[in-house]
């Protein structure tokens, strides 16, 4: 009897040490479990799509690493993604269905009642985690796909302008209880193509008389610009003008947004590469995906005066999506001129705090949210190269430059004086990058004083009269 009942014990102890050894090696070397009792077959086919995920996982590393804006711009194709999506899927399906045969070939019933349970607690456990594994990259995969489908409708020019990439940030006022579109935050960002180093031209959105350029079909209708004896005819309100132009865009998928870059181009004397575009709402679940954004804020902004709503001065304030999209828009008790200053520090805020971290760790949501809101003229193709300008930029002083009163009137706006301002501020700009070898320009000769945003410009000789606003009276941003 005793000798009955040792002989049983060692069987389910060999029984239980083999058990665990295919599964150690099926983690290992998916497969290899079958290879060794099993259906052979299979075994060899797990273990030969491991090695060659292995190895198109080798190499896709090495061209990241040689050719990353390349590599970036594949993985931002909405086709690649989907295609991953699919195959993490079908791969992960089959993956946990090798963990439930490894689990059967084991054969937990001969380990005795107490390690078979056991055993078969640990395979179900792995096998789940392969699941949800899967399920949470092929939804983050799909779901990417789906917002750089949506988002990302390309279209914009690639090539640098003078060693820059000039960038029209539109924030609109697009909404269940409203009709059309009319931008209502107008900025463009001048990024230099090799440092980073960024600036921020503010447009108000009532500048009249918008002049357009000589190849823009509006410029017939206007030839002396935007205008109107009404005073409607103002910068926010010529999408609604391009929309209503179409036949003059042929083949152009969104003839406002195209009036718009032809209008600001006119402004400012910029060719632009790109526009990005965001709804408010959208603007909020971006702000709430990220977890919220942190500003110190110098004085006191009125969201609902009526219900005695304030944002009240502090230092490291944390605001949600809600917050941040009204202390960029609120001009109850302050001007647009001063909301405009209230926005690019938000800007500044996003570009410090969204960081590669944050990207990683909340994924699904921020493609979501910005699935439904947003969409950009950059090409999957340069997301990769815009990227690294961002994160460069990030490592940078921003200036900034607001065309508001004294420095220029929006009823009577001074478009040759807005012109030499951006050129001259772009110059000082790329001064900073060449110390010793620029050329400093002479300041704009009606430009007002204020001078160098200290806390988004560096100490330089060059000229600063043309930059005009102190973000740091709003804001400051960590």
């Amino acid at each position: 009897m005793t000798d009955v009942t040792s002989t049983a014990h060692r069987s389910e102890v060999v029984q239980t040490r083999r058990g665990y050894t295919l599964l150690g090696l099926g983690l290992l070397l998916p497969g290899s479990a079958q290879v060794l009792q099993g259906s052979k077959p299979v075994g060899r086919f797990a273990i030969k799509l491991w090695l060659t995920l292995v190895g198109l996982a080798v190499v896709a590393v090495v061209l990241t690493l040689l050719f990353r804006n390349a590599m970036i711009g594949v993985f931002a194709s909405a086709w690649v993604l989907r295609v991953a999506a699919v195959a993490v899927f079908v791969i992960g399906g089959f993956w946990s269905l090798l963990a439930i045969n490894t689990w059967w070939v084991a054969r937990p019933r001969r380990m005795g009642a107490k390690k078979g349970v056991i055993f078969s607690a640990i395979a179900l456990v792995l096998a789940v985690a392969l699941v949800g594994g899967t399920v949470w990259v092929g939804r983050a995969a799909w779901a990417t796909a789906g917002a750089l489908g949506s988002v990302i409708v390309g279209g914009g020019d690639t090539h640098q302008k003078n060693g820059r990439y000039n960038i029209l940030l539109l924030g609109s006022d697009a909404g269940p209880d409203r009709w059309g579109i009319r931008p209502d935050s107008i900025n463009v960002v001048s990024i230099n193509a090799d440092t980073g180093r960024a600036i921020i031209f503010g447009l108000p959105r009532n500048l009249e008389y918008i002049p357009f350029p000589d190849t823009s079909p509006l410029h017939a209708l206007y030839p002396d610009g935007f205008g109107c004896e009404s005073e409607e005819c103002l910068l926010n309100a010529i999408y609604l003008l391009g929309q209503e132009h179409a036949d003059l865009y042929p083949g152009v998928d969104d003839p406002g947004i195209q009036a718009m870059l032809e209008g600001v181009s006119g402004a400012t004397g910029l060719s632009l590469n790109y526009y990005a575009m965001i709804d408010m709402q959208g603007f909020i679940d971006l702000i709430d995906a990220m977890g919220g954004l942190t500003m110190t804020i110098n004085s006191r902004v009125a969201l609902n005066p009526d219900d005695n709503v304030y944002l009240e001065a502090g230092e490291n304030q944390h605001l949600t999506g809600y917050e941040t999209l009204w202390f960029a828009r609120a001009r109850v008790t302050t001007s647009d001129f001063d909301r405009m200053q209230r926005q690019r520090c938000v800007m500044a805020a996003m570009l410090h705090q969204l960081n590669p971290t944050l990207v990683a760790t909340k994924f699904t949501e921020l493609a979501a949210a910005t699935a439904t809101a947003a969409k950009t003229s950059v090409p999957a193709s340069q997301i990769g190269a815009l990227t690294a300008l961002a994160l460069k930029a990030r490592a940078l002083p921003i200036m900034s430059v607001s065309f508001t009163p004294p420095l220029i009137h929006s009823g009577d706006p001074d478009y040759a004086l807005m012109r030499q301002i951006v050129a001259d501020t772009i110059a000082q700009s790329e001064a900073l990058d060449n110390p010793g070898t620029a050329t400093q320009p002479p300041p704009a000769t009606s430009a007002p004083t204020g001078g160098t945003d200290p806390g988004t410009a560096e100490p330089t000789d060059a000229p600063t009269d043309n930059v005009s606003d102190n973000l740091n009276q709003v804001c400051s941003v960590g």
